[in-house]
């Protein structure tokens, strides 16, 4: 299907004779107008049960009654469609829903630029240059808004009552907040489940690492149901281990192996480490005891 529409359209810009950019974007503009308007018609038909020109199969008292005009925003400019309408005002159409006059896919633009840490009167400066769009720094925040409930509907869903293993770290980061730039920490859960499945359980974003915090942490997932993990793998932050032994009493903890590495290499000096580390590997990839002990004699003799 994607080769026939490369096809299609190489050949209608063949037959068309372009002779610059502008042609080439008046007549996508068109074509794209022509498939909102399809659009719009194909869901009166559904709405209504029949075709337009096709009366027979109509099964309700409702029909068609004219159109209205309407100009939204888009990519290539402003475009002009002509809405149905029906009789008894049924019609929601979605593809280009009432009171909506833009279709440029703003509101994921103003997303990442909310996400990037910018403002609201920033953002609304930003899609103005860019997009020749007003929008007041109050819609940005009723745009910003909307995710917040599907968020906190995500942050609070209930989780499954084992996990063989839950991953637990952190990604510290810069923010805008109150007008200053600082540093937060996003304290990221990565379970897997009894099938195997990872799943991210939550984020929760705190001012720095502490085991304090990962306590409260702990206390969120057990509240949400998980009520046994068998193996957690962290770093080696200070109360880690008191604070899992205090609400998964019976949970194995492992060494992150990526803080296991930089532990070993601490004292090596640099013009080695890339040997030393490919040496490493051997230890922690062996699939069983002797082969590790092997691997591991073999790395002392290295060092030696």
């Amino acid at each position: 299907m994607s080769n026939l529409s490369k096809d299609v359209l190489r050949n209608y810009i063949k037959d068309q004779n372009f002779t610059d950019a502008t042609e080439v974007l008046v007549a996508m503009k068109e074509m794209f107008r022509e498939v909102l308007q399809e659009a719009l018609e194909s869901e009166m038909d559904t709405t209504l049960g029949y075709d337009k020109y096709d009366v027979s199969g109509k099964q309700i008292d409702n029909s068609r009654n004219g159109y209205s005009k309407k100009t939204v925003k888009s990519e290539l400019g402003p475009v002009e469609l002509n809405v149905p309408r029906d009789r008894n005002g049924e019609f929601e159409p979605k593809i280009v829903p009432k009171h909506q006059r833009n279709v440029t896919g703003i509101e994921d633009k103003v997303m990442a630029l909310y996400a990037a840490g910018m403002t609201t009167r920033d953002i609304s400066e930003q899609v103005k240059n860019l997009y020749d769009v007003e929008i007041s720094a109050d819609m940005v925040s009723n745009i910003t808004n909307r995710i917040i409930p599907v968020v906190t509907e995500w942050q609070n869903r209930p989780l499954d009552k084992t996990y063989s293993f839950v991953f637990m770290d952190a990604i510290h980061y810069k923010v805008r907040d109150d007008k200053q730039v600082v540093v937060k920490a996003a304290y990221v859960v990565l379970g897997v489940n009894m099938d195997g499945e990872k799943e991210v359980l939550g984020i929760w974003v705190g001012a720095n690492e502490s085991s304090k915090f990962w306590l409260s942490v702990l206390n969120d997932l057990k509240n949400r149901g998980v009520q046994d993990i068998l193996i957690f793998c962290v770093d080696g932050l200070n109360g880690f281990k008191e604070a899992i032994g205090a609400i998964y009493p019976y949970a194995k903890m492992q060494r992150c192996i990526i803080h296991q590495i930089r532990s070993s290499v601490r004292y090596i000096p640099y013009k080695d480490m890339k040997a030393f580390i490919a040496n490493l590997k051997t230890v922690y990839r062996s699939v069983n005891e002797d082969e590790l002990f092997k691997a591991f004699e073999s790395l002392k003799s290295y060092n030696n």
